[in-house]
């Protein structure tokens, strides 16, 4: 299954029946119990892509539950909000960074080359609320970035 599922998020010319709402993830309702590293693979899938709409994004959140899964998952969910500007789940890009200070350097890179007012805006909120209690040197990784 999982080749397949692979398969159809590699091919360009996957579509969906007109009728469905959310393009490119119709099978999404037959993969539901994913593993954390299959959910990590599909993300990672999907970062490779240039376009998702906002109703996909709010697919992939409301079937999985990206915001609630482990680590990993959270951080590819976050690249992929932060790639597709998908604002709704900002607050979840938000939470990461304050929480998971170590794996969240990076993100605060995105964030910024993006060059997008309110992503920026978030990266400094989230730098000005953990900066103190931060690793050093991340902390002087990601005010290099930002600053």
């Amino acid at each position: 299954m999982w080749t397949t599922l692979q398969s159809k998020l590699s091919s360009s010319s996957y579509t969906l029946k007109p009728s469905c709402p959310v393009s490119g993830l119709a099978f999404l309702n037959s993969t539901k119990e994913f593993t954390s590293e299959q959910l990590v693979m599909l993300l990672e899938l999907l970062l490779e892509k240039s376009d998702l709409s906002g109703a996909t994004m709010q697919a992939l959140q409301r079937t999985y539950s990206l915001q609630c899964q482990d680590a990993e998952v959270r951080h590819r969910w976050c690249e992929l909000v932060v790639k597709h500007g998908h604002c709704q789940a900002y607050g979840d890009v938000e939470h990461f960074l304050i929480h998971d200070q170590a794996m969240g350097v990076y993100l605060y890179g995105e964030l910024m080359v993006h060059e997008a007012a309110e992503q920026q805006a978030l990266a400094y909120r989230c730098l000005s609320l953990v900066q103190e209690g931060m690793d050093q040197s991340a902390r002087r990784v990601v005010e290099e970035m930002i600053l």
